[in-house]
């Protein structure tokens, strides 16, 4: 199922997300091998218990890089909670030392970057998709914006 589309009864969706999670304080903890090992398989249990997908998942020592497919029922704020606390609890239970090297501090910051990762190609990729469709050339463009930051 990975890298596809999710079939539900009411809907498809194909919907990647890249989530950039900091460690708190920026601590560079993920340098060896046992602590790397240990954050991907606890992402495999998280992905046998809810509908989370994760394409792949790279450290670099004081943040992790995710890329993530779900079912579009919860926010990505929603998805990356559950996912920080979930990798953050189970961390520190299989790393004891770790607390002590956090400074008895939780794993994750509450800062996190998301984006949505495109497989078909570029908004205008897709603008050309949609006004295209139709085989009657009935197309009229109702509204168009510029993105902007909120």
């Amino acid at each position: 199922m990975k890298g596809t589309h999710i079939h539900k009864s009411h809907n498809v969706s194909y919907i990647l997300y890249h989530f950039v999670c900091p460690i708190k304080n920026r601590r560079k903890v993920l340098w060896n091998k046992k602590r790397q090992e240990d954050l991907q398989a606890i992402c495999s249990e998280i992905e046998e218990n809810y509908e989370i997908h994760f394409l792949e998942i790279g450290a670099d020592r004081d943040h992790v890089h995710f890329l993530l497919q779900w079912v579009p029922d919860e926010s990505p704020k929603n998805m990356i909670q559950k996912i920080k606390s979930i990798t953050g609890r189970l961390m520190f239970e299989r790393n004891s030392e770790l607390r002590k090297e956090l400074l008895w501090s939780k794993f994750w910051t509450s800062w996190y970057y998301v984006n949505t990762v495109w497989r078909y190609g570029s908004e205008d990729t897709i603008r050309n998709y949609v006004k295209n469709q139709w085989k009657e050339k009935t197309y009229e463009m109702i509204h168009k914006s510029q993105l902007t930051l909120m």
